[in-house]
């Protein structure tokens, strides 16, 4: 049943799936082709569930191959060597906090400077007078931005176009991506983020922090680029799908710290949004990893505050400082809270709908060719910043307060009242939104004490705005994230409704705008926990515990009743498979046997083997791995002679090595451990190398034999044919398994055992 089984394949997707087809090309199958085919009428037959096309994609082996091999390994391994591969576990976290840290600085500071020369060239025609001048440079330049970082994700790498969390989630859930973390994914993903944020595009630069931190992580673990790799023996021990799952996580928490300055609120990110598998050891180097992002980003922030960063004294790091703001609710006030959640629900729900049907069109558009990938991205960006520039006219301008605390009017650098248009001692504020970098009009609107700097035209202009940008944007050819997006929407319509319940409550309204952020993000994201502690590291109030809380819940319960988050939807876009955590009712009714019986035999092979043998197999399969069955054993006292023995598991990339490496006996005999060990190394069979193609073997070759047994796994997972489909994919999901095997109650000679494949690692 392995590489042929579709075991919980996609079974979260709901009991609509047509039993897998014959035939076809697994190879012609791309990220953007849907693995199962949807059945609108439901099938009664539980068995008409399962299984489904299979994708090219490969799955990952998270788990120990405990062959003798590994034994043998951990056995010799001195308390000093022990503690030498823990100190490195620990060094590899520092460098991916520190190299995530200094990356994200050089970002921040990239897009607030490039940015903030762009702004005060326009504005400049703008106090003279040119204003169509000025729209044309405000637009060209934005062009030009927008080019560079399409072309380089259209020619150089199309995996930096995005966010990368739909498939840093994937990764971590045992689907290996393919490309997404290489050298040029990360430097596309860069250079690509300054370019689209700088150009004034509705997107954030959090979510490709995020991937950058995973691509750092994965190059530090296997030693750095493929083809210039180190070869150093105690970076090699790094180089499997186990410790760089754990390295990747680390970067994964390291990215959302990076964007938000939040190290608890990261850690909690990658455990509740990214990561299948967890344990405390992880949850320790991830933490390390964030401590050491934050001290690098308070390092900055402390020069950025003296003037040395550019145009833009605090550097484009993302802080909502409302320490100052005195929290007082009463009982009262969980109305309108509840009314934020509700409404971050039903809108976040909402959005997440509407977008699904553009990236539908967008992917079809982007079929097309790299020409149009580039066009829709040069539309996006010329509709963008004629509605960014062209929109402040229609606001009326405002005495400015005597009382401002801040500088009133001002056209230069970051404020929170921008002159624009507007006479001297006037403030535009449409323009304080609109015609300044995200991360200042996040600033703006969240600022706190300024119950009438905003009228709630311009906030209905600004939130009507984007969520048509938000919905146009993501999904063109350039590194995209959705977290800021999703922030500005939901402060604008959080804000309108504080100015709305102003007079039944004294919560204010900059506080409505953080609340009406995280009800959208839940809504949408469908996150509560990570999303509470980044909100509270990032306003530094922790009496707005209670309220986010309330929110968080309410709206992802609502959010959860009309649809998936955005990112499960964007998984099923790209056609990677995921494993939900909870299973479907229907598995509770069908057993891991009963599974086994409706797919073909599996393939086993004797312990001792034929080398033609294991040529065909590999030839004529896509398994992944084999059980190896010995026939005939001479069993231990009490059982019956000539039993059959499960010896364990081997996987398809050692028997390319033995093939490789011509280990071939001429007699059919049982080797010795030190012969073995002559041959391989288990560092160097936990690397994933090796394929068919790279394989030569000559026909007297053919009848020699390769005996198996020192490098089966052992000890993989079994259970019993009883099981019910449920349990076994809860099992698989914790556990991080690839393959589990089946044996039958009652065992009679000439019936095999059975294998199962992870249902999302049938990628071979």
């Amino acid at each position: 049943m392995e590489g042929d089984s579709s075991l919980l394949e996609e079974a979260t997707a709901g009991p609509k799936l047509e039993v897998g087809e014959e035939g076809g090309d697994l190879e012609n199958n791309t990220l953007h082709q849907p693995l199962l085919k949807r059945n609108r009428a439901l099938s009664s037959n539980p068995l008409a569930l399962v299984g489904a096309k299979v994708s090219h994609i490969e799955s990952l082996d998270y788990e120990i191959n405990e062959n003798e091999l590994f034994k043998h390994d951990w056995r010799s391994r001195s308390k000093f060597q022990v503690l030498q591969y823990i100190f490195f576990k620990w060094t590899l976290a520092l460098l991916v906090g520190l190299l995530t840290g200094l990356i994200a600085t050089f970002i921040n500071l990239a897009v607030e400077n490039i940015a903030g020369y762009k702004i005060l060239a326009v504005v400049r025609f703008i106090e003279n007078k040119r204003y169509l001048t000025g729209l044309a440079y405000f637009t060209g330049a934005n062009i030009l931005l927008t080019l560079f970082a399409a072309v380089l994700c259209v020619c150089f790498a199309p995996t930096a176009a995005g966010p990368g969390i739909p498939e840093v989630k994937a990764y971590l859930n045992g689907v290996d991506t393919p490309n997404m973390f290489g050298v040029t994914t990360l430097i596309v993903k860069i250079f690509g983020s300054i370019g689209a944020v700088s150009a004034g595009l509705d997107l954030g630069k959090e979510g490709p922090l995020v991937h950058i931190g995973c691509c750092i992580a994965s190059l530090l673990a296997q030693g750095g680029p493929d083809d210039y790799r180190l070869k150093w023996r105690w970076l090699r021990h790094f180089n499997n799908d186990r410790d760089r799952r754990d390295i990747i996580t680390c970067g994964a928490s390291s990215g959302v710290c990076a964007a938000f300055r939040s190290p608890v609120g990261g850690v909690l990110f990658a455990l509740e949004e990214v990561a299948t598998w967890w344990r405390s050891a992880l949850l320790w180097r991830t933490f390390f990893s964030t401590a050491v992002v934050v001290v690098i980003l308070r390092a900055f922030i402390e020069i950025c505050n003296s003037g040395k960063c550019g145009l833009f004294g605090k550097g484009g790091l993302i802080m909502f400082d409302v320490s100052d703001v005195v929290v007082t609710y009463h009982v009262m006030d969980a109305i309108p809270i509840t009314i934020v959640g509700i409404l971050g629900g039903i809108l976040g729900s909402l959005y997440n709908y509407l977008l699904h049907k553009v990236l539908v069109v967008y992917n079809l558009i982007n079929q097309k060719g790299r020409i149009h990938k580039l066009l829709l991205a040069l539309t996006v960006s010329v509709f963008t910043s004629v509605c960014l520039y062209g929109l402040p006219f229609l606001a009326k301008c405002q005495p400015c307060h005597p009382s401002a605390r801040e500088i009133c009017p001002t056209n230069t650098g970051s404020g929170n009242f921008k002159q624009f248009n507007c006479p001297d001692g006037h403030y535009n504020d449409l323009a304080t939104l609109l015609f300044t970098t995200n991360d200042d009009a996040v600033r703006n609107i969240f600022s706190s004490n300024t119950p009438e700097e905003f009228q709630t035209a311009s906030l209905l202009i600004f939130f009507v705005l984007y969520c048509i940008l938000g919905l146009v944007t993501f999904g063109i050819a350039v590194p995209s994230g959705l977290f800021l997006p999703i922030i500005l929407m939901g402060s604008a319509y959080g804000r309108l409704l504080g100015i709305a319940m102003r007079s039944y409550t004294k919560i204010d309204q900059g506080l409505y705008a953080v609340l009406g952020a995280a009800s959208l993000m839940a809504g949408s994201m469908r996150m509560t926990v990570s999303l509470c502690v980044i909100f509270l590291e990032l306003t530094n109030n922790l009496l707005l515990l209670p309220i986010t809380m309330i929110v968080l819940l309410v709206s992802k319960t609502v959010g959860d009743s009309f649809n998936p988050s955005i990112y499960e939807i964007i998984l099923d876009l790209k056609g990677l498979p995921f494993l939900d955590a909870n299973p479907e009712p229907w598995m509770r009714n069908l057993t891991v046997g009963e599974l086994a019986d409706a797919k073909p035999p599996v393939v086993t092979l004797c312990g001792v083997e034929k080398v033609s043998r294991i040529v065909e197999v590999l030839k004529n399969t896509t398994h992944n791995a084999f059980p190896v069955v010995d026939e005939r054993v001479v069993p231990p006292m009490g059982l019956a002679t000539g039993s059959t023995e499960l010896h364990g598991l081997i996987l398809r990339a050692h028997l390319a090595q033995v093939l490789k490496k011509k280990w071939f006996l001429t007699e059919k005999r049982r080797t010795e451990d030190w012969e073995v060990r002559e041959k391989f190394d288990w560092v160097e069979l936990a690397e994933r190398d090796g394929t068919m193609e790279e394989v030569a073997v000559t026909r007297d070759e053919m009848e020699m034999y390769v005996d198996l047994h020192p490098l089966t796994n052992t000890t993989p997972y079994t259970v019993m044919e009883s099981m019910s489909v449920a349990k076994a994919m809860v099992l698989f999901r914790q556990v991080g398994l690839r393959h589990m095997l089946i044996v039958p109650r009652y065992h009679e000679a000439g019936v095999s055992f059975c294998s199962v494949t992870h249902p999302l690692h049938n990628y071979i």
